[in-house]
């Protein structure tokens, strides 16, 4: 079994980067997580994950006051839900970072 974990800017100043861990058994993968990061304020906040725990592949959004909306995405394979999980990051990420930037001016 074969864990893999690395990092994928998003940005040229490197302050957007999609985290991915990747589990893979035999050539089959039977894990994976991406995680969408944003450096504000001096610290990485995680956005948008997207992982398998609780038994499904689902997509996490993280809002600065701790809230979570979860939403379920069906796939028959993991490879399609990795290929799909990172474009939606690579597509959205600047929409995702946006609604939360607009969370942590709604806190204050």
């Amino acid at each position: 079994m074969g864990e893999n974990e690395f990092i994928k800017y998003l940005d040229k100043n490197s302050n957007d980067r999609i985290r991915i861990y990747l589990l893979v058994e035999k050539g089959n993968i039977k894990d994976i997580i991406l995680q969408f990061e944003s450096f504000i304020q001096g610290k990485w906040h995680p956005i948008v994950r997207y992982d398998c725990a609780h038994g499904f592949f689902h997509r996490d959004e993280m809002f600065p006051d701790g809230t979570k909306e979860k939403q379920v995405i069906e796939f028959n394979d993991l490879d399609a839900a990795l290929t799909y999980a990172e474009q939606d990051l690579k597509d959205r990420w600047e929409y995702y970072k946006n609604r939360f930037l607009r969370g942590l001016k709604n806190d204050k």
